[in-house]
């Protein structure tokens, strides 16, 4: 008997032990600060902004340094409009993007495929027409040159074809009309989220982020 609840019990103190020392180091890591006094020219304005779970990072879609609308087009999404200025770009685990349109229906089996890094990854690239700052979206303005660290950072993240295009994803997983979804390079897992990828996307372009997070939250006390 003794060995039955052994068996039952130890795996979950172990787990419990995990997430706990997980957090505690989530905490203690993102509360680190990095690029804390950072200063450059104002001449290109990026944002940060999340859903309240999952960070984005925003650029605008074209200026005299890049044209992100030759490799993101307007016609991948259901209704292309030209007018929109800003582009939304956020790395993830494929099927999280694919296969769960809300919280509710996220089933274990994704959940625990993604955090241990197993499946493919994607990029979401969504086209907006005007940003606004409140407490989810945030603005930073940079140089050119960080900006080029940026798009270079973000560029790396697409996986490409043989000619060195983006790819698209065929999908009907759409969260609205001007949106679309392309493969992605890298591995997802619970040390390296899509929140992990803005993080460091805000870490290559020279701007205010935490040593290492895995959540949205501790990137926007920054700001």
């Amino acid at each position: 008997m003794k060995l039955i609840l052994k068996s039952i019990f130890y795996p979950i103190i172990v787990f419990i032990i995990f997430v706990v020392l997980y957090l505690l180091a989530a905490w203690i890591f993102s509360r680190i600060s990095l690029n804390r006094n950072s200063t450059s020219a104002a001449e290109i304005t990026i944002f940060i902004q999340t859903n309240g779970a999952h960070t984005d990072i925003v650029v605008p879609v074209k200026t005299d340094r890049f044209d992100w609308s030759k490799e993101i087009k307007y016609e991948h999404t259901v209704r292309p409009d030209t007018s929109m200025h800003y582009l939304a770009l956020g790395w993830g685990n494929k099927s999280f993007y694919l296969d769960v349109p809300s919280w509710a229906e996220l089933k274990y089996s994704i959940a625990i495929r993604a955090a241990i890094g197993m499946g493919e990854t994607a990029m979401h690239a969504t086209f907006r027409k005007s940003m606004k700052e409140d407490r989810s979206c945030k603005k930073i303005v940079i140089s050119k040159e960080q900006y080029a660290d940026l798009v270079h950072y973000i560029s790396r993240s697409f996986k490409k074809d043989a000619k060195g295009h983006v790819i698209p994803i065929q999908t009907k997983s759409y969260y609205g009309t001007s949106d679309a979804f392309y493969e992605a390079k890298g591995s997802y897992h619970i040390f390296y989220t899509c929140n992990s990828w803005a993080n460091t996307a805000l870490k290559t372009a020279g701007q205010r982020c935490c040593l290492w997070t895995p959540f949205d939250r501790p990137i926007f006390d920054k700001y």
